[in-house]
């Protein structure tokens, strides 16, 4: 994309509009406004993002984001309850359920959803853990916060089935999400009373 702009700010408009939801005016005004940072301030979030891949990782318990070689603030946390693990497709999620106030479980990251049509597959979900996990920390329910859509519905259903007979009541968050919703998106309050409400998938068989 040519905006007009000298080479390098050019550049960067264009890797701005990559975010999700950034236009080329949101990008434009971003990339103007980095540019009239103090040097040491540029200086720095080039630095950051150069370090992202050495200093940010995925924890080995749970598979959400983490500083690297350690787990997640989450599972580091004694105070949590270990006895519930809620089940999302990503990270970027967690923040969703975490703001609703009312869970002090601890998490457990898929890493995606079954899509077939995208070639993807149950090899490609975060599960061998999770069911280590649960035959491990002596897990009583797991709620899955997975999507409304065809897609999350699927993923849900193939987890409850993986989890049948494993001892744990398996839950899945209540209607009032929105139909093919994700849950990162979603307000407080929705979340809160799709906590509240959740229903049995399956489990304890």
């Amino acid at each position: 994309m040519d905006t007009g702009l000298p080479g390098d700010l050019n550049e960067l408009v264009a890797l701005l509009r990559s975010f999700p939801g950034v236009g080329a005016r949101s990008a434009r005004r971003m990339a103007f406004a980095i540019l009239k940072w103090p040097e040491n301030k540029r200086g720095r979030l080039g630095e950051i993002v150069s370090n992202l891949s050495e200093n940010v990782s995925w924890c080995p318990e749970c598979g959400n984001i983490a500083v690297a070689g350690a787990k997640c603030r989450f599972c580091l946390d004694a105070s949590r309850d270990g006895t519930v693990i809620c089940v999302v497709e990503e990270f970027q999620q967690i923040a969703g359920v975490e703001d609703s106030g009312l869970f002090r479980g601890l998490y457990h990251v898929l890493g995606g959803r079954l899509a077939p049509l995208e070639g993807r597959g149950p090899e490609d979900l975060n599960l061998d853990s999770l069911s280590a996990r649960i035959s491990r920390d002596g897990v009583s329910e797991v709620i899955l916060a997975l999507g409304e859509d065809v897609e999350g519905r699927a993923t849900a259903a193939y987890v409850a089935e993986v989890l049948s007979g494993s001892g744990v009541s398996v839950t899945k968050l209540a209607r009032g999400l929105p139909a093919g919703g994700d849950i990162a998106y979603a307000d407080s309050a929705t979340i809160a009373a799709a906590l509240n409400g959740r229903v049995a998938l399956g489990g304890k068989e």
